[in-house]
Order: C-alpha cells, then sequence, then structure tokens
C-alpha cells in the first residue's frame, strides 16, 4: 500500500486475478489530517463565535436596581461626610488679616488630622504634632462673644514663650523675628492719631484705649500674664497674629487659643475669586443671591487662576 500525499489517496495492489492479470484499483479516502486552509477557517469561526458569547454576556449582565444604587450613593456621602468632617474641610478667607499670604476670597482645604488630639490606635500611622511657631491655622474664636467663629492666624508664640512689639516689630524671647510675609503697610496709616495705633505696635507696654477694640475679657486679665514687659504664653495655649499686622485683630485683642480650638492648618488654595472686603457681613438672602449671580456671570474673569493650588505657609 504507497501513500498519495499530494492527491489525498491511498493507492493499494491487490492480487492476481483470473486470466493472470494484474488488476489495480485506487481507493479514494479522506486523508486523516484535514486541509490547512479548512483548518485556518475553522479556526476564525471558533475565534469569532468565542467574541460574540462575551459580547453577549457583558450585555446580559443583570442591571443595579434601585436598592443596590441606593445603598451606593450611601455608602459615597458617608465616605465625603467622613473625609470632610474629620479629615479635610472647606473655609472661605473673608478678611484682610492675613494679606499678601490669604487674600480675600481665596478658598482653602484645610487639614484636620495633623493638630487633631493623638489616638492610641491611629498615633504611630498619621503625622500627629503641636501647632509649631510660624505655623498658620484655623481654630474657633476664643473670645466667648466670638463662639463659633472660624478664625485663621499664624502662630508666633508656644507656651513659654516671651512676646512682645516695638514700633511694630515682634520679639520672642528677646530677639526680632524676620518676617518677611508681614504686610507692614497699615502699622502707622497717615492722618490717624497716635494713641489709635500705639498699642497694637507696642503692645503690651501701651496700655490699650477703651475704643482700642480689645475684647472686655482680655482687657481685664491681660496684665496677669505680662511679666519684665513680656506677654508671657501660658502652657496648653498659643500667641496668634495676621501677617497684615496694622489691621488684624489677634492676640494682642483677644488674648491666647486654647489648643483644643485649632481645628487644623490650610494645605492649599483650590479656588480664589476677587471678593469684596465687606461681603462677610452681608449675610441676607438678597446679598447671596446677587454675589452668586456675579460668580456665575464673572467666573472666569474674576478668578484668581495664579493662587489655584497654591500651598499655604
Amino acid at each position: 500500500m504507497e501513500a498519495n500525499a499530494a492527491a489525498g489517496t491511498l493507492k493499494t495492489r491487490l492480487p492476481r486475478g483470473e486470466g493472470g492479470k494484474e488488476r489495480e484499483c485506487l481507493i479514494a479516502v479522506r486523508a486523516a489530517l484535514p486541509d490547512p486552509r479548512k483548518k485556518a477557517i475553522v479556526a476564525k469561526e471558533v475565534a469569532k463565535e468565542k467574541e460574540v458569547r462575551e459580547e453577549n454576556g457583558a450585555e446580559e449582565k443583570p442591571k443595579e436596581t434601585t436598592v443596590e444604587f441606593l445603598a451606593s450613593l450611601a455608602a459615597v456621602l458617608v465616605t465625603g461626610l467622613f473625609i470632610i468632617t474629620f479629615v479635610v474641610q472647606a473655609f472661605e478667607i473673608p478678611s484682610s488679616s492675613m494679606e499678601q499670604t490669604l487674600l480675600i476670597g481665596d478658598h482653602v482645604f484645610v487639614n484636620r488630622v495633623q493638630f487633631a488630639p493623638k489616638t492610641s490606635w491611629l498615633g504611630p500611622l498619621l503625622p500627629y504634632r503641636n501647632a509649631r511657631r510660624g505655623d498658620i491655622v484655623v481654630f474657633l474664636h476664643p473670645d466667648p462673644l466670638q463662639a463659633g467663629i472660624y478664625v485663621v492666624k499664624r502662630i508666633i508664640g508656644i507656651p513659654g514663650d516671651h512676646i512682645h512689639l516695638r514700633n511694630g516689630v515682634v520679639y520672642r524671647n528677646g530677639v526680632a523675628l524676620d518676617e518677611p510675609y508681614v504686610l507692614h503697610d497699615m502699622d502707622n496709616p497717615p492722618g490717624i492719631p497716635f494713641d489709635s495705633w500705639s498699642y497694637r505696635n507696642n503692645f503690651p507696654a501701651v496700655a490699650p484705649l477703651e475704643n482700642d477694640g480689645v475684647s472686655p475679657y482680655w482687657f481685664a486679665y491681660m496684665q496677669t500674664f505680662v511679666q519684665g514687659g513680656d506677654l508671657v504664653v501660658p502652657p496648653g495655649h498659643y500667641y496668634a497674629m495676621g501677617d497684615h499686622r496694622g489691621v488684624s485683630l489677634d492676640s494682642r485683642y483677644w488674648g491666647f487659643i486654647p489648643q483644643e480650638n485649632i481645628i487644623g492648618r490650610p494645605m492649599f488654595i483650590y479656588w480664589s475669586f476677587e471678593t469684596p472686603e465687606d461681603q462677610y457681613s452681608r449675610t441676607g438672602w438678597g446679598d447671596r443671591v446677587m454675589f452668586l449671580g456675579k460668580i456665575v456671570l464673572h467666573f472666569f474673569d474674576k478668578t484668581r487662576w495664579k493662587r489655584t493650588l497654591q500651598s499655604v505657609r
């Protein structure tokens, strides 16, 4: 028996029959292996069928039910609420007391974790620490008459520091501070009597006047913290001032910041919009709607784009 690969047949010789003639016949049979072209076509068809099945399977995925949608939405809201309550919080700068570091209309994200009380189970994992000299902090106003108001200032003195001002220059523990971030344009404003700004520039050597804006509590108890012409910061408290010294109402006017009043540290400006100086005092619904309309109309030309994502230092 001989194989004929080209024809795909087998040729066999049969025994001689009557008459002595050799009989030869060809028996055509299908080859054991398929034709290579047929094999390629079959492979393509199998792959196409598999792709169709996968597409149909993706289309036939069960749709999300209303209950599942509400559960997913609730999870997102709870996560967001946790973040803005315990991790970061958005604040708007309402006054010019921190110019040029922070401007009216700056919107900042505040890190609420860094200055929070240290916990035993997350303490080793999170960067807890106390406020340091030079830190900018957001805190609750320490004056009982201003309770619930958020304020932003720069920490100048920590517990044990001795602070005094002479001609607008801050001295801490007897050393004059180099403060390149401070704006002094309103320290000695022209046309304003000397007595009106002498107290803030020579604190605490010059006694405040009743119309200097000093809180009644601080007016009564400030001298109990003065030693040798310096104000001594007590334990668990901080002394803070605004960078725009001539207009800032700060620890010179309402005293120390208790540690528990500190909310956090501003990290960066996420949006800044040109805002009038007195906008924070316009609390009526009409004023708010008008300002919202101004934002919509002038979002692109009144936004301070260069301050976007600028870190706060």
